[in-house]
């Protein structure tokens, strides 16, 4: 199957339905940037520590998997020289909407976030990638590749699932707030749904989402070379689980 095709498809739906993840920043929140005064989020709630970025002036910074028009501008009114790369047309348009709004200079890139080809080694200082790892079903070349196209020295900043939303059966969690264990990490919709409630996902142009192991998704970054600087961990802020455990986490890892 198409996972890539099919979750581009699914993401633009949802940047028409105004979805959270693709409401754009406002003019008065560019403006703060324009001042110092600014937060960007690689998980739902938590903004990411300041000494984690430093001064982003004139910093080449790489948005991965990072349309909709949220962190992107904000960075590039800090005063970053922002590329944003996404899957979803879609939420590129957010970006080069806010951009033309309010006078920033952003470049667009749409593409899959394993294949950054078309960038050369060492391009960027900073490469900053949100949840959205989850949407792929391997994510061993997102770590190498980030590698490839960082100066030495340069930073990735990652936010992803803690693997433990993917054990517990969704439609218990929804209809019933019960927490019940059903699948196993590597989770992947492909393999652990069942063929109907695959096809109804498809049908509906959900997105397809694979639950990636710590080991894949720590261990990985190390694996590409990368030594781990920084850690936090998110929640949702209201969802069932919540209430036990956070449920993001983010790394800062250095290229040496």
């Amino acid at each position: 199957m198409d996972i890539i095709g099919h979750n581009r498809e699914a993401w633009n739906r949802r940047a028409a339905l105004g979805d959270i993840w693709t409401i754009p920043v406002d003019r008065h929140t560019v403006e703060q940037a324009k001042k110092g005064d600014w937060n960007v989020y690689l998980t739902p709630t938590k903004p990411v520590p300041v000494d984690w970025l430093g001064d982003v002036r004139g910093k080449r910074i790489l948005c991965l998997a990072s349309g909709g028009g949220q962190q992107g501008p904000i960075l590039a009114a800090a005063g970053a020289l922002v590329t944003v790369f996404d899957n979803s047309p879609a939420q590129l348009d957010k970006d080069r909407m806010v951009a033309e709004r309010d006078n920033l200079h952003i470049v667009t890139e749409l593409g899959d976030m394993r294949d950054l080809t078309r960038f050369a080694n060492a391009s960027f200082d900073i490469v900053f990638h949100p949840v959205s790892n989850c949407f792929v079903d391997d994510i061993e070349p997102v770590w190498y590749e980030c590698h490839r196209v960082l100066r030495p020295g340069g930073v990735l900043l990652a936010g992803f699932c803690n693997p433990l939303l993917y054990i517990f059966d969704m439609h218990q969690w929804e209809a019933h707030q019960k927490l019940e264990v059903k699948y196993r990490i590597p989770y992947s919709d492909l393999e652990q749904l069942t063929p109907e409630e695959l096809q109804q996902k498809i049908k509906n142009q959900e997105p397809l989402e694979f639950g990636h192991s710590l080991e894949a998704q720590i261990g990985g970054q190390i694996e590409a070379g990368f030594l781990i600087s920084g850690f936090y961990e998110d929640s949702f802020g209201d969802e069932l689980l919540d209430r036990h455990i956070d449920t993001f986490i983010a790394t800062r890892a250095i290229r040496p």
